[in-house]
């Protein structure tokens, strides 16, 4: 049987296929195009944190709190600031850094139900796919902090790791801040994964567990304070193949 004959036969006449290959050309391009742009736009922002977290935090809650403070500390000791570039959680590491000294960004995402861009950005990216989105979030980032969130703050927080365990990424620091809210999760690696074998006991150390926003400006400083901030040529190599 060759592989015609398992491929599902369509009944388009050949005009619609053609307009429907265009169309898939044209949204590569596209595609191309927003990897282009913002890796011309952000190269100017280096040492940059992306701060992640739950768009659905309001303003008044404890987290909104904590992660502008740490966004603000970030900032003033030299960091660029990256977060989504929307509410909740994404706002507050904006205005933190919107007020700090260093610049804040947003990699804004288009929804069907339009995420709508927060006030504090000194650079406001639109990214059309995900997958382009987190791409420069983890090539643009010397370190991840992950306040409490969703499926989305997971997802990002999971490609980061991932990324790091395989060696495709640089190793970077991922902080996750809450303790309360993360702990049962870690402790669930731990118990689970290591246990079961499906992860490395090493792996554990890819993430660590800081609330205090100034421990969390250290930490990054400490990790990078033998080989400083700049990219080392063979992470160039890995950051090119993500």
């Amino acid at each position: 049987m060759s592989l015609s004959d398992k491929v599902p036969q369509t009944h388009d006449q050949p005009e619609s296929r053609q307009r429907f290959r265009a169309r898939e050309a044209w949204h590569v391009m596209k595609i191309m195009s927003e990897f282009v742009e913002s890796t011309e736009e952000l190269s100017v922002v280096s040492p940059a944190v992306s701060i992640f977290g739950s768009a659905r935090t309001p303003r008044d809650h404890p987290y909104y709190k904590l992660a502008e403070t740490i966004a603000r500390q970030l900032s003033d000791a030299g960091f660029s600031v990256i977060s989504g570039g929307g509410p909740g959680i994404m706002e507050a590491a904006n205005k933190g850094a919107f007020f700090g000294k260093s610049p804040s960004v947003g990699l804004n995402i288009v929804l069907p139900h339009e995420q709508k861009p927060n006030e504090y950005q000194d650079l406001n990216l639109k990214f059309s796919h995900f997958f382009s989105r987190k791409v420069m979030f983890v090539k643009h980032a010397i370190a991840y902090v992950v306040m409490p969130g969703g499926f989305g703050t997971l997802d990002e927080m999971f490609e980061a790791m991932t990324l790091v365990q395989t060696g495709k990424g640089r190793k970077i620091p991922i902080i996750l801040v809450g303790t309360s809210f993360w702990q049962g999760l870690v402790d669930w690696f731990q118990t689970q994964l290591v246990t079961a074998g499906v992860i490395s006991p090493e792996d554990m150390q890819l993430i660590q567990l800081i609330d205090d926003p100034d421990h969390i400006v250290a930490a990054i400083f400490q990790y990078y304070e033998a080989r400083g901030f700049e990219t080392l040529p063979e992470e160039h190599v890995r950051l090119l193949n993500l």
